[in-house]
């Protein structure tokens, strides 16, 4: 959606930053699952949506409060991924989602993008256990990314709403949907799981998990897990994709209605990063055009003003020696963590309420060929984009059933402090010691040299909300509340080079978005138990970002101080209004879902980099409204036990509504289609369960994207396939449910642009900013209980 570009290119040391601070942008869905059994289950408190673990995706009316339906991903869907698998690759296989990576299991930070009906990831609320995550960008400081916040394997329940998003969902992102992830509770019994797979490209990746059982007459349990994922690089000579983390769940029961519970996640990355790319670059180098990447003695001598490799010259735009560069990673600590207390007051009466804290440190980097390391003499030198990130919130509501309406209000709130710097490391003199790596430490040669910028900002949220679910007759209900919202970020620049930066002076200041009342309307009709139909209307609003000098959606990017005081006078917050209906068949053998659905994106608010590659200009433009016009079916046959077969469709008409002029140029972009999301996507997906066997293909269609705003350069369409199959032993020995599986990726070897935009879209023409989708890679996995 909009939230990814910028109109032009960026300088050689901004796409450094770009890259650092990018994010990734679009679509394609990886569906290594069948489609499951769609069922329909009738709404339930929060503390019973995990009781009952069924073995297919299920389609809820709603959980909480009134929203379209949500699609709930089984655990016997999430056993058809191979272990540590993306939670976002996990609902790819829903129409209308568009989920694309680098990589096959979804984790690289950098090239995996999710858009749902043409809103982008940040524009969704995004929540764990409560706690939520603002998915957080590389243009900017915001929240933490869903692959670093929860091992896959420690989720009981995983749930997306392609509606407008439920009014009591804490986040400050909501436009169009949310996405709610649940870990599932310590077992009764002690034990634990472990698992291990094997990949192409001397992947591995370890599982294991002690669960406690009850530790006392009260229930008193906790589980404890830790993850470790190497993926091998598929291009070029970067070292691997490597992620750690840790979980820990405690719950305490109070009574038989009550309990807390108390969450933790570690996670640490240290990512090798694939290089960008462009249409011009695919044509002229082919589909691999990896970094330089361990050939230091190249990458030394073109920075020094030597020959690049044949090829590297001669594309439109984009100097040889910007193509050809040495390396590029990143490097990531979060530590998440908090306390859910789930407490019946009386039968009628419940209060819930999460405490969180969340902190994050941040390293992303990428060789830079225009500026020298003055301690060694080298000519170049390591540009790196430093975050630092602390957030702590609670969110409280009460709920209460009352005759025929169950009544809901509620508080959030949240204080944010975040800072961001970009920091010049010094490399070596040839032969003088081994260069630094992408993912870090980055002083081995000295401190930095040179800091480019620094910003520091304070955010305070609050968020209330207030509804009524009104049961106005059997199998007919009302869902209607509103919420009230005000955000605050004070700051900005408290450091400038101006031998950097060009400018005497960068952004600081303060940015309130508030609106007090945006309203959330739902109608369900159960007309009988085949046949539903359901409306959904709401308004939302998206908070400020905050992202540092030259790039992201943020107004504290822009050039100077002058520029932002001058635009923060005419700034609005981005709103939504989203409107759609559908229906809903279900039945033992067949289970269909149209919807029809329309949305108004207002004031969207891009930081565009207008004018040469070598002098850009940053600025932030209102692009005044952007419409999404759009349905989705989806059938799903069970002819005979354990065979499923599905097949969905998606269409996506969205347009620009306004031409926007700026400093670079005026475009005509009224009825401009949008960039990175295919208009058209069908999913076709068969499995078959025989006794403890199943075995499952899925084939993907995704249409032509459009890259430049002016649609004059675009992505043609693809097909990618997977397939995979799984048998389950049963218990074997002191060992329970040992299971063998075996999944291939991109089973006919597609050649395929994954995520576009990551360091923006051009205005016109080709731009170095899309990254390949991963090759053909076969996994197998082993797993048991014990």
């Amino acid at each position: 959606m909009l939230t990814v570009p910028c109109l032009a290119s960026a300088a050689v040391k901004q796409k450094a930053a770009h890259k650092a601070e990018q994010h990734t942008a679009v679509p394609h869905a990886a569906r290594p699952a069948a489609a499951p059994e769609k069922t329909h289950s009738a709404a339930r408190h929060p503390r019973d949506v995990n009781a009952a673990a069924t073995e297919s995706v299920s389609v809820v009316a709603r959980t909480r409060t009134g929203q379209d339906a949500e699609q709930s991903v089984s655990k016997a869907v999430m056993r058809q991924f191979v272990p540590g698998t993306s939670p976002y690759r996990m609902l790819s296989r829903d129409a209308g989602v568009n989920f694309t990576s680098t990589d096959p299991f979804g984790i690289d930070s950098f090239g995996a993008n999710l858009y749902v009906r043409g809103f982008f990831m940040n524009q969704m609320g995004v929540t764990v256990d409560g706690v939520p995550l603002n998915d957080q960008t590389y243009q900017s400081v915001n929240g933490l990314s869903l692959a670093s916040a929860i091992i896959p394997d420690d989720m009981q329940s995983l749930r997306m709403s392609q509606g407008a998003g439920s009014v009591e969902l804490p986040s400050t992102n909501t436009l169009g949907g949310t996405i709610q992830v649940t870990s599932s509770d310590p077992a009764d019994r002690r034990g634990g799981k472990i698992s291990q797979s094997f990949g192409s490209y001397d992947s591995y990746r370890t599982y294991i998990r002690l669960d406690s059982g009850k530790l006392n007459s009260s229930g008193t349990k906790f589980f404890t897990s830790y993850a470790r994922t190497d993926e091998g690089m598929w291009m070029g000579g970067g070292k691997d994709q490597f992620m750690q983390q840790v979980d820990a769940k405690l719950v305490q029961p109070i009574g038989s209605q009550s309990r807390v519970s108390a969450f933790f996640n570690w996670s640490g990355l240290t990512q090798w990063n694939y290089p960008d790319t462009s249409v011009g670059i695919l044509q002229q180098n082919g589909w691999r055009t990896p970094n330089l990447y361990p050939n230091y003695a190249l990458a030394y001598s073109i920075a020094n003003g030597g020959p690049v490799p044949p090829g590297y010259e001669g594309v439109e735009g984009i100097p040889g020696s910007q193509i050809a560069r040495y390396d590029g990673g990143q490097a990531e600590t979060n530590y998440m963590g908090g306390l859910h207390f789930d407490l019946a007051l009386t039968d009628a009466l419940t209060w819930n309420t999460t405490l969180y804290g969340h902190s994050q440190t941040g390293y992303y980097s990428y060789s830079d060929n225009s500026t020298p390391s003055p301690a060694t003499g080298a000519p170049l030198s390591e540009l790196v984009w430093q975050n630092r990130q602390e957030r702590y919130g609670i969110d409280t509501s009460l709920r209460y059933r009352i005759g025929r309406h169950v009544l809901e209000g509620g508080v959030w709130y949240e204080n944010n402090n975040q800072a961001a710097g970009l920091f010049s490391y010094n490399q070596p003199a040839l032969g003088q010691g081994a260069p630094l790596e992408a993912v870090g430490p980055y002083d081995v040669y000295g401190p930095a040299f040179q800091q480019g910028y620094g910003f520091q900002w304070t955010t305070n949220v609050v968020q209330t909300h207030l509804q009524d679910s009104i049961t106005l007759a059997r199998g007919l209900v009302l869902h209607a509340g509103f919420k009230s919202m005000v955000a605050t970020t004070a700051g900005g620049a408290n450091y400038n080079n101006p031998d950097y930066t060009g400018v005497s002076a960068l952004p600081n200041g303060s940015l309130t978005a508030s609106s007090a009342f945006l309203p959330h309307v739902n109608l369900d009709w159960h007309a009988n138990r085949h046949h539903e139909f359901y409306i959904d209307v709401a308004e939302n609003m998206r908070a400020y970002e905050v992202s540092a000098y030259g790039v992201g959606n943020s107004i504290y990017s822009v050039e100077d101080q002058e520029t932002f005081v001058a635009q923060r006078q005419n700034l609005k917050p981005s709103k939504a209004w989203v409107y759609l209906g559908g229906y809903r068949y279900t039945s033992s053998f067949l289970q269909a879902n149209a919807t029809v659905y329309h949305a108004k994106l207002s004031h969207p608010l891009l930081s565009a980099a207008v004018g040469s590659l070598t002098n850009p200009i940053s600025q932030v433009i209102d692009f005044g409204k952007v419409s999404m016009t759009g349905a989705t079916g989806d059938i799903t046959l069970t002819p005979i036990s354990g065979l499923s077969i599905d097949n969905n469709l998606s269409y996506n008409k969205g347009t620009y509504d306004r031409d926007v002029e700026t400093t670079g140029g005026y475009y005509a972009l009224a009825g401009k289609n949008i960039v990175n999301y295919p208009a058209w996507m069908y999913k076709t997906s068969v499995s078959y369960t025989w006794r403890g066997a199943t075995a499952h293909f899925d084939a993907n269609y995704f249409s032509r994207r459009y890259f430049s705003f002016m649609n004059d350069t675009s992505i043609p369409s693809y097909w990618l396939a997977n397939a995979g199959m799984e048998y389950r032993f049963g218990n074997v020995s002191l060992l329970k449910d040992v299971t063998a599986s075996f999944n291939v990726y991109n089973l006919f070897n597609t050649k395929y642009i994954a995520t576009m935009g990551e360091n923006n879209n051009p205005a016109t023409g080709d731009y170095q900013s899309m990254e390949r989708g991963a090759v053909r890679q076969f996994y197998g996995s082993i797993s048991a209980g014990f």
